[in-house]
């Protein structure tokens, strides 16, 4: 008796005849290449994000080897050894050393200062502009693909009303799935472009952060080679910089001979000075 009443319940139940899939089937060709588009968005944003933020993590990295190893040496050659080959921070060392000789014999037909500036500049420029590579994908991808998606919404929804319109019924169970079927594409173009959008700030912040760091360190080589090796940036070790929180952080001493002057409050909001004089 109960398996025939769930039998007769299985058989009465409803099944869903709407669905991602039924949606692209009935869409055709259109739908299915408006889907594959967003699909190589999608894709593409993603690689562009992992393939950048590892790049900027090893430009990071190599920052630290700047900081700690190459003005530890006594020219910028010798320093440019420190550094890893390839690297945006052997780039400019080595653009800045070939600048340097190429002045030599220019003689004094043009200053030094604006040559090296000039030549930095550009050196700093071109690796900008490597670590802009691939964004604009990612605000293309975030700019277009909510229209892709609605673009699909549109054409489903036309033929969604197509369909209601030769079946002669415009009743809820008639409108309500191919509609909800068409607004599919929309939430999918809203699902690809939000992550572009996300990836392409976060990317452009940590891009922007390497730009400054690329200047100071442009800086630092052009007052490096004006001086001929006496101006460069000083080296903080651990212990240095260990010594130097603590020295900041010690009460200041009063050495003999110096006099110390304290205020205290009076009654009537009038206040007095004394000053003490420490003797050897």
């Amino acid at each position: 008796m109960i398996t025939q009443i769930l039998a007769v319940a299985g058989e009465a139940a409803p099944q869903n005849q709407f669905g991602f899939m039924e949606a692209m089937e009935q869409g055709g060709v259109i739908a299915w290449s408006i889907f594959g588009v967003l699909v190589i968005m999608s894709v593409g944003s993603f690689y562009i994000l992992f393939t950048k933020l590892f790049e900027q993590n090893k430009i990071m990295r190599q920052y630290k080897d700047v900081q700690n190893n190459f003005w530890k040496t006594n020219s910028l050659k010798e320093g440019a050894t420190k550094l890893e080959k390839n690297s945006a921070w052997r780039q400019l060392v080595d653009d800045t050393v070939d600048a340097e000789s190429k002045h030599d014999k220019m003689g004094d037909s043009l200053e030094a200062h604006d040559w090296m500036h000039g030549s930095l500049a550009r050196s700093e420029a071109y690796v900008n502009a490597r670590l802009a590579g691939g964004l604009p994908f990612l605000a293309s991808v975030g700019a277009t693909a909510p229209f892709i998606g609605l673009l699909g919404t549109v054409i489903g929804i036309y033929r969604a009303l197509i369909n209601i319109g030769l079946a002669g019924s415009a009743s809820i169970d008639k409108v309500a799935g191919p509609v909800g079927e068409a607004l599919i594409m929309t939430a999918i173009g809203l699902l690809v472009a939000v992550p572009a959008v996300l990836a392409y700030n976060w990317l452009q912040s940590r891009n922007r952060r390497i730009s400054e760091h690329l200047s100071a360190f442009s800086t630092d080589l052009l007052a490096y080679v004006n001086s001929k090796g006496t101006v460069k940036p000083a080296v903080m070790t651990s212990n240095s910089t260990t010594t130097a929180a603590k020295a900041s952080a010690a009460p200041a001493t009063a050495r003999p001979g110096t006099t110390s002057t304290a205020t205290k409050p009076l009654a009537g909001g009038t206040t007095t000075t004394t000053s003490t004089t420490i003797k050897k």
